[in-house]
């Protein structure tokens, strides 16, 4: 495999690398920046963590 683009809800956020038997993510938009250089099994499975890191942002509470 080589480098794939990760889109989440149609706009690019990063790629995955081959590393080892695993994909390494690279961030390249800052709100997804918390996984950066994680790896992962499968492209589905960095979504579901694009998704949850996400949700988890979006129910914080905003500070003024």
């Amino acid at each position: 495999m080589k480098k794939q683009v990760i889109e989440y809800a149609g706009v690019p956020v990063g790629i995955v690398v081959p590393d080892e038997d695993r994909l390494k993510f690279i961030a390249v938009k800052f709100h997804v920046h918390d996984l950066d250089e994680q790896r992962f099994r499968n492209t589905d499975e960095v979504k579901l963590a694009i998704r949850d890191l996400l949700a988890r942002q979006n129910a914080r509470p905003m500070h003024v």
